[in-house]
C-alpha cells in the first residue's frame, strides 16, 4: 500500500466522481481507476460502489476513510515535528480558539509558555466551534479554548476561567439609572448579540441566561466581532453583552459598561482536548501551567 493509493482514495471519496477526482490529482482517469483497483485488491474489500447513479462509498470504504484521515494527520504531524526539530524546536502545540475566548490572560499565559519552553512551537488558530471540535477529533488541533462544555463525550472540557457578564449600554440610555442592571430590566430593549455561527458556544451560554426574560428577545443585530458590537451600541442600535475581563481593552466612545445585578451571570472559558489517557510531556506541562495560572 503506497501513499499515492491513499491520496487517490481520499480525493475520490471527497469528490465521488472519477473525472473531478482525476482533475484534482492532476492525473488521467485510467491511472486513478487502476490505483483504486490496486488498493481494493490489496485490502480485499470493495471501497466504492459504481452504478448508473454514480459513485458512492461502501460501508467498508467509509470506515477506511475515517481511519486513513487520522493516519495522514499523524503523518503530517510527524513531518511538522521533524521540520521543527531540524530548526531547533522540540515539537509544536496547535491551539484552536472559538467563541471569542481570547483575552489578556491568554496572551500573558502564552508569554510565560514561550519564555519557559521556547523550543516548543505554539500555533493559534481562531475558528468556529464546530471546526475546532472536528480538528480536536482528527488531530489537527492539540487543544482548544471555548465558552461551552457541550462538546461530546469524546472531548474533555475543563473550566479554566469564570468571568462576570456585563452589558454595554449607549450613553444617555434609560438603563443607566441602575449601577447594577437587573436582568429583567432588559426585557423589550433592542439587543445587539453575537452571531451564533461565529460564537456558537458563547451564544448558547448567553441564551440560557436570557431565558429568564421569558418573552421573545428583541434582537436587532447579530455581529461577528466585539468591535462591531461596540460600534453599534455606541450608535444607539441597542444593548450588547461582553465579559468583564474585556473591559480594559474595550474603551469605546459613547458606550458605558454596567455590571448585571445577578451573581450567576458568568461566562466560563473551558480548555478542550480529546479524551485520551496518553498526553505528551509538553502538553502535560502546558496544562499544568494553565491550571496554575488560573488558580492564581
Amino acid at each position: 500500500m503506497e501513499l499515492r493509493h491513499l491520496r487517490c482514495f481520499i480525493v475520490l471519496a471527497e469528490e465521488l466522481h472519477f473525472t473531478r477526482a482525476a482533475e484534482r490529482l492532476h492525473i488521467e482517469q485510467p491511472p486513478l481507476s487502476r490505483a483504486i483497483k490496486e488498493l481494493e485488491d490489496e485490502l480485499g474489500v470493495v471501497l466504492f460502489d459504481r452504478n448508473r447513479r454514480g459513485t458512492v462509498l461502501t460501508a467498508a470504504g467509509a470506515a477506511f476513510l475515517q481511519d486513513i484521515r487520522r493516519l495522514l494527520t499523524v503523518l503530517e504531524q510527524a513531518r511538522e515535528n521533524a521540520k521543527a526539530v531540524a530548526s531547533g524546536l522540540r515539537g509544536s502545540l496547535r491551539i484552536a480558539v472559538s467563541d471569542g475566548a481570547i483575552d489578556p490572560r491568554l496572551s500573558a499565559f502564552l508569554v510565560r509558555c514561550r519564555a519557559e519552553e521556547p523550543e516548543i512551537e505554539i500555533r493559534l488558530s481562531e475558528v468556529p466551534l464546530a471546526e475546532q471540535l472536528r480538528g480536536l477529533r482528527s488531530g489537527d488541533f492539540t487543544i482548544g479554548f471555548a465558552h461551552t462544555a457541550e462538546v461530546g463525550d469524546d472531548i474533555v472540557a475543563e473550566p479554566i476561567w469564570r468571568d462576570p457578564l456585563v452589558i454595554a449600554v449607549p450613553a444617555r440610555h434609560a438603563l443607566l439609572v441602575h449601577k447594577k442592571v437587573p436582568l429583567h430590566e432588559l426585557r423589550g430593549h433592542p439587543l445587539v448579540l453575537c452571531d451564533p455561527h461565529a460564537c456558537e458556544g458563547y451564544c448558547r451560554e448567553l441564551g440560557r441566561l436570557l431565558q429568564v426574560l421569558e418573552h421573545k428577545l428583541n434582537i436587532v443585530e447579530e455581529v461577528s466581532s466585539l468591535d462591531m458590537m461596540l460600534t453599534l451600541v455606541g450608535a444607539g442600535y441597542g444593548v450588547g453583552f461582553m465579559t468583564a475581563t474585556k473591559i480594559p481593552v474595550c474603551q469605546w466612545p459613547d458606550v458605558v459598561i454596567r455590571p448585571l445585578a445577578m451573581d450567576s451571570a458568568v461566562i466560563t472559558t473551558y480548555l478542550l482536548r480529546p479524551e485520551s489517557n496518553s498526553l505528551s510531556a509538553s502538553l502535560e506541562r502546558f496544562i499544568a501551567r494553565l491550571r496554575d495560572s488560573s488558580d492564581g
